[in-house]
Formats: C-alpha cells, structure tokens, sequence
C-alpha cells in the first residue's frame, strides 16, 4: 500500500517522498485512515515503528482540508503595530488547533522537526515546541505567532497555561505520545488538568507501549469510543537486534570489559546506559581519557546543551553517548548500532525502549547488559516482561570468577568462552554460602552479602554512613559511604559505587 492510498492530502504525500518514505509502516497503515475518519485512537506500538507520522499526517491531513481562516493580522504583528502607535502591548493567547504531549524535550524537538519535514509545503501550518530548558522569552515569541500545533511537555505547558498565554478553546486535536512513560514520571496530575482545559468534541490519540494498567484506565476515560490498534507491545521481540548478558565480579570487571566492547570494529555509535546523571558524566569523563570520542546527556544539562550533543551524535562527531533513561527518549540516530545498559533499568519496560535505540530503520543492532550476579533477579524480571531468554556471553580474557547463575542453564557440556552460554563449566560445583566466602573468591571489589565488608565490596546490611547518593541521582541528607541508598534501603540492583575506587584513571587497565 502507498501514502497515496492512505487518501492523505497531495502536499502530505510529495513531502514524504521526499523524505524518502516508500510505503507505511503497520502502524501508519492502520492508524492514519482511522484518524482521517475522526476516530479517537488507542495505539500500542514499539518505538522506532513509525507512530510520529501515524498521528502527525493524519492531523496535517485535517487541518489543510479545512477551510482557511480569514485573512488577518498574528498576534505579532498586532503587538508591532500597537508599538508603533505607541499603546501598551497586551499578549494575546495563543490558541493552537493541535497539541501534542511528550513526556522528554528530546521527544518535543524530535516530533516538531519531523512536523516541519511534513509541512514543507504548507505555509500557513507552523509547529512550535514548548518545553522546559529553554527561555520564557523565545517561548513567547514562538506563542506569540499563534501557532497551529503546539508541541510540549507537560510540565512547561501547565506554566503558560496558568499564567493565560494558552487558549486551547479551539482545540481540535490532542495527542499524548508515550503516554505510559509520561505516566511514569509522574505526569498522570498535569495531564488530567491539560485534558480537562481542551474542548470535549476534541479527536483524541494516545500512543503507548501498553494499554494496561493506569494508561488503560486514563485512556479509556479522555477517549470517546476509541478504536484500538496493537501493532507490537513493547514486550514483542526485536527480531533484528542480537542481546546478550555479561556477568561481571566489581566495578574493575565491569570498565574493562566495557572499554573492550566499545572497540568493537563492528561498533558505528553507540549509547551507554546510566542509572544515575552523575554516574553518565563520570563515565563520559573516563571514556574521553581513555581516547573514545564520549559525550553525557542527562535532565541537569541546559537545553541547548543537550540539543549540541544530539547534534554531534548525528554528524558523527561523537562515537558514544553516555546518557540517562529520560534524557535518551525521543533519540532516533540510525547508525546506533550498539546499546550498553551499564546499569539495569529500573522497569523492564525501559529496557526494551532502550535497546530500540539500535536496530533503527530496519538495521542491525546489538544490546549488551553488564550485570553484577546480584542482579540475575532483575534480568529475569526483563526476560519474563519480554518473554524471550537473553543469552550469557563470555568475552575471553574477561571471563567473571563466578559462573553465570545455574537457573539460567547451569553447566553445559561444551561451553567456551564466547558462545552465548552459561559461563559454568562442565563438573563445576554450585556453591551455598555467600559469594565473598567463598574460597577462592576476590577480595578487593567482591560482594560479601553477610559479613563485614571487604576492601572495595560492598556488605548489604551493614555499609558505612556518608558519602552516598540517592537513587534519583541527588544526594540524601544522611548519605552513606560506598552505598546507594533508595528510600531508606539499599538498592538490589545497579549496585555499584558512586567513585571509581579501586580503578585505574583509564578504562582496559588492571
């Protein structure tokens, strides 16, 4: 099928010509006809599928069918010409005829550049993103053009919505892109206060990774007989991108090994995943040292910063991108080719948004996790969300002392290091004390999960008192030494110390 036979406006299909799109994704072929019919959308679809241009052609569709408005002045050019005559200006609020909600500015920025793309040929169709990170007064001036697709992030938006530069009385469209993952930053408030600002005869399109839960039950109250489209869940398989697990013993283990991956030859870009922003800075730093061209990306950078580094990761000028689950929404470089979850996600739903990093237009891709054996519990949650086993690599000359946990397939006869097995060789015993007494194990960045800690390790019950951080990336009021702390408990998984104690200044050093 073609854009054409989609009965999308002859603009909306020269312009994704010329973008170099040949015929619809799954998602688009389904969704794009129902919302041109006026049907409210309920869409769950994969990221990296295609659901930008599922809601935005249809919407553009829309509003170049329409009528054009009367000829008339922008609330800029009144405010000009209320200067030249010398009167007090007084703001006129903005009332756009879409709007678009996204749960990260990278999301916002990526959305409005894909609408521009779209709109190439339509004048009178502006885009314009509102989001946090970027001065009042631009965003005033992008207001003041009363544009017809507002795109922005919840948080922003309830701003100008409160202090009146924000009309949405002639509200025609409203889209909440990755709605589940704005859930999860606790937007659920914000959203129900914009929703209930916008007129009830509104079309309403929600994209999600799922339907269930929390996101099923707002969906079902702001849409009005919505038809549901489920192209791929976000626990569906990503057929063209290999996973793997390394286990690792310490920290030590752990930036080796990753100095080893990232020289990979087969290695374009990649994009390394941190738990915490101070984490993705100190690894950025330490990757730079080591001779990789590394840039961080997290929510403490301005704007304009993190919109600098996105660029140079598209013009290739940086080769790894160290980066936070929330600054990394909305990244679509196609020549990612490898994913480093350095630290596990906290869902496991972020996981499979994080691999999609890679694998993008239909490319190859490659996910690697390092994990501490502490947290096997936290890979089987993954594997049960995605329903598929990730296979256990060892890289040789950077094998764990400790054999990858026998619930993962224990010992199987011909293993060797690098086959995607379990590292547990044949006849090796299993062992039931605690990994830091066992004989033989290290003693210098091991974990000992009874005993008093060892130097470099870690002990769960009994970690010294200051100088920890809190799992949100700030620092707590009683912080704690060598421990992370997460609501009063130490944090099962993503265990590791906030400094590189105990490691070399560079990266692949003993």
């Amino acid at each position: 099928m073609s854009f054409e036979a989609l009965g999308l406006h002859a603009s909306l299909v020269q312009a994704v010509a010329a973008a170099g799109y040949t015929k619809p994704t799954p998602v688009q072929e389904q969704a794009i006809p129902a919302a041109i019919g006026g049907r409210d959308l309920l869409v769950s679809s994969q990221t990296g599928s295609g659901k930008t241009a599922a809601f935005m052609l249809p919407a553009l569709h829309k509003l170049a069918s329409a009528e054009p408005a009367p000829a008339g002045r922008t609330p800029a050019q009144e405010a000009q010409s209320a200067r030249s005559r010398g009167e007090r200006v007084r703001f006129t609020a903005a009332k756009p005829k879409m709007l678009v909600l996204t749960p990260t500015r990278e999301l916002a920025l990526q959305v409005t550049t894909a609408t521009e793309q779209y709109t190439s040929s339509m004048r009178r169709i502006r885009a314009v993103s509102i989001l946090g990170g970027m001065p009042y007064p631009k965003q005033m001036q992008l207001l003041a053009k009363n544009p017809e697709i507002l795109v922005a992030t919840p948080g922003r938006l309830i701003d100008h919505m409160e202090s009146g530069k924000i009309d949405f009385s002639e509200l025609e469209i409203l889209v909440l892109d990755e709605a589940d993952r704005m859930l999860d930053m606790g937007f659920i408030d914000d959203i129900e206060k914009i929703v209930a600002a916008t007129p009830e005869t509104r079309q309403t399109m929600l994209f999600s990774a799922t339907l269930d839960g929390v996101v099923g039950n707002m969906a079902r109250r702001i849409t009005k007989n919505p038809q549901t489209i489920q192209i791929m869940s976000a626990a569906n398989r990503h057929e063209n991108i290999v996973q793997r697990v390394h286990f690792v013993d310490d920290l030590s283990h752990k930036n080796r090994l990753l100095d080893h991956l990232l020289r990979d030859d087969t290695m374009d870009q990649a994009v390394v995943f941190t738990a915490t922003k101070r984490d993705a800075d100190m690894i950025a730093d330490r990757l730079n040292i080591a001779g990789f061209a590394a840039a961080a990306l997290h929510g403490d950078m301005h704007q304009g910063a993190r919109n600098r580094t996105l660029d140079s990761m598209r013009r290739g000028q940086v080769r790894v991108l160290v980066a936070t689950d929330v600054a990394a929404r909305g990244i679509d470089v196609p020549t990612i080719t490898h994913v480093v979850n350095y630290d596990l996600p906290k869902f496991p739903e972020d996981y499979v948004h994080r691999i999609g990093r890679t694998g993008r237009a239909g490319r190859n891709g490659l996910a690697i996790s390092l994990v501490n054996h502490a947290e096997g519990i936290n890979v089987k949650r993954i594997e049960r969300f995605t329903k598929q086993l990730i296979p256990v690599n060892v890289v040789e000359g950077f094998e764990p002392k400790r054999a990858a946990p026998a619930s993962r397939g224990g010992a199987r006869p011909g293993w060797k290091p690098g086959d995607g097995r379990s590292a547990a060789k044949p006849g090796q015993r299993s062992f039931s004390k605690p990994y830091g007494q066992r004989e033989g194990a290290p003693q210098g960045g091991g974990y000992n999960r009874d005993a008093a800690p060892r130097e470099g390790g870690y002990n769960r019950e009994a970690a010294p008192r200051t100088g920890g951080y809190n799992r949100e990336g700030g620092h707590n009021s009683a912080p704690r030494e060598g421990a992370q702390r997460r609501e009063g408990g130490f944090r099962s998984g993503n265990a590791h110390p906030r400094s590189f104690e105990g490691a070399r200044r560079t990266f692949g050093d003993n």
